[in-house]
C-alpha cells in the first residue's frame, strides 16, 4: 500500500497529495530525480513529513544517504531504510546535495543555511511547482490551487462519453474560470492537452469525446481525462455527470446509455459496491492508474465481500494507464447477488465498472470503503430527537415498465452486521409498506425486488433497525439496480445514508453544502436532454422526523450564459417524491432556448431534497445515478 495520506472526514483532502500527483508536477519531479541522481550523494531534510509521500508516489527518486528532521518525535522515522537524524547534525553532512522535501521553503532554507557545509547545494520541491498561470491562490498548497479530478473517457467501438456540469464557482464570485485538461490513452500515453474556458456566469458546459477526438485528430481511445479547474472560488471539488452513449444505431449496435457521478478524487485503500456478474453478464472493472508510478503486479486484489481470500491482479498497470479486468477471471465462482470488495493500495481514485449483457452496456461506480469508522453507540438512541435518523432514499420507478432492486452494501472495514429495514413511501408521502431485512452479515447476498412489496411507484428508504441487535456507524450504503422490462436495459446507482430535514443535528448531519449543519436547503444540477434522449429526475423529499408538509421547490431553467429563462414551482409531499421531465414542464420550445449546455437548477430554501437523474430514449434505454449539488 502506498504510504500516503489522501482524505479523511475530519480534515478533508490532503492538498500535498494532489500537488505531488498532478501530471505536470510529476513531469517536473521526474526531471528533479534525474538531476539528483547525477549530482552525487543526496541528503533529504523532511521538516513537514512530506518525504514519505514523495518517495511513495515517485519511486524514481534516488535513495538518500542521509535523512534529517527537526521534530524530535520524528527521529524514529526512516526513509528508504535510512534512519532520521536531527537537523543539528547537518554541519557534518558528507552529501553533495540537500533536498528540502517541501514547498515554499525560502524561510526553511534561510534557517538552516548557517548549518550547511559550504560544499552542500540546497534544493527543494519549489522547482516542481505548477506554473503561476495555473494557480488560483497565493499559498501554493491552498485547496483552490488543486481543484482536480479524473474522469473515465472513451470514444471507441461505437461508444462515446460526455462530461457535463456547470460553472458553479461563478456563484461564489469567480469571474474567469477555465479547465486545464489532459487526456490519457489506455497505455497511459498523452493523447491531448488543452485548456477550456467556462462560461463567465453559472452556465453549463460539456466536454464531449467526439468533439475532442475530431479536434485533435485522434484514433479511437479508452482512457482517462484529468481535469484541473483554475480561477475558482468557494469550492475546491470538481463535480460532474458523465454520460456513456451509443453513437451507432441499427441491428448489432450496442445500446449503451448510462451516467456516473464524479470520481471522488482521493484514492482509498478499499472500495465496495461492485456487483458480481449475474447470469449472462460480463462485469468489467476499470482499473485506472491515477499516478505517474506504475501499479505493481499483485497490488490490486478482489475478494468476495466478507471473505478473506484475496485474488491479485497479476500484472503491472503503467502510469496513468487504464485496464479492463473481467471480474469472472479473478473470481470465477462468485455470482450476483454476491458482492465484491476491491483493494487498491491507494493507487486509484473511485473506479468505474461496466456491465455487458448481450448488446446492452452500462457503467456505474463503486464507493469508498471507510477505514476510519467504528460502531457509534449513539445512533440507536436518536429516535427520540431525530426520528428515523439516517435514511438512504432511492426511487421506485414505475412498475409497469421497470424492476427496482435494492441491495444493502457494507461500506466500512469494521462492518460485520447491517441491521436494516426498508420503508416504502407513495408519491404523496404515505408509508405504503415496510420490510425488516434482518441483521445482515458482511457476506450477505440479499437483493430485494421492490415488486415483492406490492407498491407501484414512489420511493423507498433503507434505515437502521436494531430489533435483532447489530451496530451502526452512519455510513449505510446500498446498490440500486433498475431493469427496463421491455428492452432489458439496466442502470446501477449507489449512495449512502444521511439525516434529512430535522432541526436537531447529530455530528455533521444534516449535511450542508455551505456552512455548518443542519443542511435544510437544496441546490441540485439537472442536465437537459437532446432530440434523441430526454432528461428526467426523481426528486425525493426524505424526512428523518416531521418537517414542512410540502416542499417549495423551484425548477429554474438556466441557459448557457447562466441566466434563468424560466421557472416553475412544484410541491413535493414530506416523505414523498415526484418524477419530473424538463421538456414537459417548460415545453420543448422554451427548453431549446437554454441551448445544448443549459440545465435545470433544482432550488429549495425550505428543505433538503435528494434526487436521481438520467436520460431516456424511445427504445427503452435509460440512465440513472444520484444528482449532485453545489
Amino acid at each position: 500500500m502506498l504510504d500516503i495520506q489522501t482524505f479523511d472526514a475530519r480534515r478533508g483532502g490532503n492538498v500535498l497529495y494532489k500537488a505531488l500527483v498532478h501530471p505536470l508536477a510529476a513531469e517536473a519531479i521526474a526531471a528533479l530525480a534525474a538531476d539528483l541522481r547525477a549530482a552525487g550523494t543526496l541528503a533529504v531534510f523532511d521538516p513537514d513529513g512530506t518525504a514519505a509521500a514523495l518517495y511513495a508516489l515517485h519511486p524514481e527518486m534516488p535513495a538518500p544517504a542521509e535523512l534529517y528532521v527537526q521534530d524530535v518525535a520524528a527521529l524514529s522515522q526512516r526513509l528508504a531504510g535510512i534512519p532520521a537524524r536531527p537537523i543539528t547534525e547537518l554541519p557534518h553532512s558528507r552529501a553533495t546535495t540537500l533536498l528540502i522535501a517541501g514547498f515554499d521553503t525560502a524561510r526553511t532554507e534561510h534557517r538552516i543555511a548557517p548549518m550547511a557545509p559550504p560544499h552542500l547545494r540546497i534544493l527543494s520541491l519549489d522547482g516542481t511547482k505548477l506554473p503561476p498561470q495555473m494557480l488560483t491562490a497565493h499559498h501554493y498548497l491552498d485547496r483552490l490551487n488543486f481543484a482536480t479530478n479524473h474522469a473515465f473517457f472513451r470514444d471507441q467501438g461505437g461508444l462515446s462519453t460526455r462530461l457535463v456540469s456547470a460553472n458553479y464557482w461563478a456563484g461564489y464570485g469567480a469571474t474567469a474560470v477555465k479547465f486545464w485538461l489532459r487526456l490519457f490513452g489506455a497505455d497511459g500515453d498523452i493523447l491531448a492537452t488543452w485548456e477550456q474556458p467556462l462560461p463567465s456566469g453559472p452556465g453549463g458546459f460539456a466536454i464531449d469525446s467526439r468533439v475532442i477526438r475530431a479536434r485533435f485528430g485522434l484514433p479511437e481511445f479508452t482512457g482517462q481525462l484529468f481535469l484541473h479547474a483554475i480561477g475558482i472560488a468557494g469550492h475546491d471539488v470538481v463535480k460532474y455527470a458523465l454520460d456513456l452513449v451509443s453513437t451507432q444505431v441499427g441491428a448489432g449496435a450496442d445500446t449503451a446509455l448510462s451516467v456516473t457521478h464524479d470520481a471522488n478524487a482521493w484514492p482509498s485503500d478499499r472500495y465496495a459496491g461492485l456487483p458480481a456478474p449475474a447470469a449472462g453478464d460480463q462485469v468489467l472493472l476499470w482499473v485506472q492508474n491515477s499516478h505517474a508510478a506504475p501499479i505493481p503486479a499483485g497490488a490490486i486484489t478482489l475478494n468476495r465481500m466478507g471473505q478473506e481470500h484475496h485474488v491479485p491482479l497479476a500484472r503491472e498497470v503503467a502510469p496513468f494507464a487504464s485496464l479492463a479486468v473481467d471480474v469472472a477471471d479473478l473470481l470465477p465462482g462468485v455470482h450476483w447477488p454476491a458482492q465484491i470488495e476491491l483493494r487498491t493500495g491507494r493507487h486509484v481514485v473511485r473506479p468505474r465498472y461496466e456491465v455487458r449483457r448481450g448488446q446492452h452496456t452500462h457503467m456505474a461506480h463503486v464507493n469508498v470503503e471507510r477505514a476510519d469508522l467504528r460502531p457509534d453507540p449513539g445512533i440507536p438512541t436518536l429516535s427520540n430527537l431525530l426520528g428515523r435518523g439516517y435514511l438512504l432514499p432511492f426511487p421506485i420507478l414505475p412498475r409497469d415498465d421497470f424492476r427496482s432492486i435494492v441491495q444493502p452494501n457494507p461500506m466500512a472495514e469494521w462492518q460485520n452486521s447491517l441491521p436494516v429495514r426498508l420503508d416504502v413511501f407513495a408519491q404523496d408521502g404515505r408509508l405504503a409498506a415496510q420490510r425488516f431485512l434482518g441483521n445482515l452479515p458482511r457476506d450477505h447476498d440479499l437483493a430485494v425486488d421492490l415488486e415483492e412489496l406490492g407498491h407501484a411507484a414512489g420511493h423507498a428508504e433503507l434505515v437502521y433497525d436494531f430489533r435483532q441487535g447489530g451496530q451502526a456507524d452512519g455510513w449505510l450504503h446500498g446498490l440500486f439496480r433498475y431493469e427496463h422490462k421491455r428492452s432489458g436495459h439496466v442502470a446501477d446507482t449507489s449512495f449512502g445514508a444521511h439525516i434529512f430535514n430535522t432541526a436537531m443535528t447529530y455530528k455533521d448531519e444534516p449535511q450542508s453544502y455551505a456552512g455548518p449543519p443542519p443542511g435544510l436547503t437544496t441546490r441540485l444540477f439537472l442536465k437537459l436532454g437532446d432530440a434523441h434522449r430526454k432528461s428526467f429526475a426523481v426528486l425525493i423529499y426524505p424526512a428523518s422526523a416531521s418537517w414542512h408538509p410540502h416542499s417549495s421547490t423551484d425548477l429554474q431553467l438556466i441557459d448557457v450564459s447562466g441566466q434563468m429563462i424560466a421557472t416553475q414551482r412544484i410541491a413535493i409531499a414530506c416523505s414523498g417524491s415526484t418524477l419530473i421531465r424538463p421538456h414537459e414542464i417548460f415545453g420543448e420550445d422554451v427548453q431549446a432556448r437554454a441551448g445544448a449546455h443549459g440545465y435545470v437548477l433544482v432550488r429549495d430554501t425550505t428543505c433538503r431534497l435528494f434526487g436521481y437523474h438520467g436520460l431516456m430514449d424511445d427504445r427503452g434505454g435509460f440512465s440513472l445515478d444520484h444528482m449532485f449539488g453545489f
